[in-house]
């Protein structure tokens, strides 16, 4: 673990890229010091960038309330600034300062999931900048349940407004090293923790009307959210590309989002058909020069010996592994040089919804039903 009085550390990686003068704590042991922690809070308060974990993926954090910090973080990501932001608060107390009000609704969702990854869409306040909504009357909130989070934030004092630590459009990163890998040299200081347990996003619900409306799916389910609220929807706007000149509602709405460098496509159809296409596909890809990948799961591995680089994202089980490990297989196709990423899909409910929109904006929308 660095020395939380030195003012910079390079990091070097295998494959020879790059140094930095991002602030790296933790990277050996995943182990935050209390001054380590101080120091990382501290340049969140003088508006500066810092990467952390939660429960989710990585989040790369700014104070919410200065305009300069969320240009940064915009800038750190290459992300398009009309692209509304999360604002991560330790306490129910920090609402005051970023909604105008909070519904019987909201309420009882926050009573349900908070702290934990449930993000809520409320009316915002006028100090809420606009940097930080897209230009929308709303501001999206969310109180991690992660410990090593939330004292970051209640440490700074402020708000932070953090989307995932990737760079836009790659899939969000899991692990400090994808952090690292991707901002190293971007951001004033990354801490390092575990694994992000649930791996994906946070369940983003609309609030301000009658009924909750889910803008984008996650760990939080529907069927989570109609059990404590009686009622709950997803937004028609979840299983369909934004229009031209639509705004955004949510983050990982309106962009590509979560690809790695490789062309993905899905294969929906029964199982016995998705693998004859899959390796008729990959035999046809492979003749024509491309490294191909497929991604599939553990009872179906040995379907595609010999077919390429074949990945796991864990058992058809245990859907809670394979959205912890989607973000990471991603990631493994880039180290690997793939061109082409062939996977399988899972059944779109309950937390395989949240898989599969991840997994169809990873893929651009390119789906073949078989």
């Amino acid at each position: 673990m660095r020395n939380p009085d030195q003012s910079v550390q390079s990091a070097f990686f295998a494959d020879g890229t790059g140094t930095s003068n991002t602030l790296i704590l933790g990277s050996d042991t995943a182990v935050i010091s209390d001054a380590e922690l101080l120091l990382a809070a501290k340049l969140l308060q003088d508006g500066e960038t810092v990467a952390f974990p939660t429960e989710t993926v990585y989040g790369l954090g700014g104070n919410a309330l200065k305009p300069s910090a969320i240009r940064k973080i915009f800038e750190a990501k290459g992300r398009p600034s009309d692209n509304p932001l999360i604002v991560h608060i330790a306490d129910l107390d920090a609402l005051n300062g970023l909604v105008a009000e909070v519904s019987p609704l909201a309420e009882t969702l926050m009573t349900a999931f908070w702290p934990g990854p449930l993000t809520l869409v409320m009316k915002k306040r006028p100090e809420v900048p606009s940097e930080v909504t897209g230009g929308l009357d709303t501001v999206a909130v969310r109180m991690p349940v992660h410990e090593l989070a939330r004292r970051l934030i209640r440490l700074s004092g402020v708000p932070v407004a953090a989307p995932s630590a990737n760079l836009s459009g790659k899939p969000s990163p899991t692990r400090c090293e994808d952090v690292i890998r991707d901002l190293s040299g971007r951001v004033a200081c990354i801490l390092c923790g575990e694994l992000s347990e649930i791996g994906l996003e946070s369940t983003v619900v609309d609030v301000t009307g009658e009924e909750p409306v889910i803008l984008r799916p996650g760990g939080i389910t529907l069927e989570m959210i109609r059990s404590a609220a009686g009622c709950g929807k997803y937004d028609e706007a979840v299983d369909r590309k934004i229009l031209e000149g639509e705004k955004a509602r949510s983050p990982g709405m309106k962009y590509t989002h979560y690809s790695p460098d490789a062309e993905v496509i899905l294969f929906e159809g029964e199982p016995e058909a998705v693998a004859a296409e899959i390796l008729r596909r990959a035999a046809a890809y492979t003749l024509a020069g491309s490294r191909v990948g497929i991604m599939t799961f553990d009872e179906r591995v040995k379907i595609y010996a010999d077919s390429g680089e074949v990945l796991s994202l864990g058992s058809l089980e245990r859907l809670d592994q394979v959205a912890q490990n989607l973000f990471q297989t991603l990631r493994a196709f880039d180290s690997g040089k793939i061109d082409v990423v062939l996977s399988e899909t899972v059944e779109d409910s309950g937390i395989g919804k949240a898989i599969m929109n991840r997994l169809i904006k990873a893929a651009g929308y390119r789906v073949v039903r078989v």
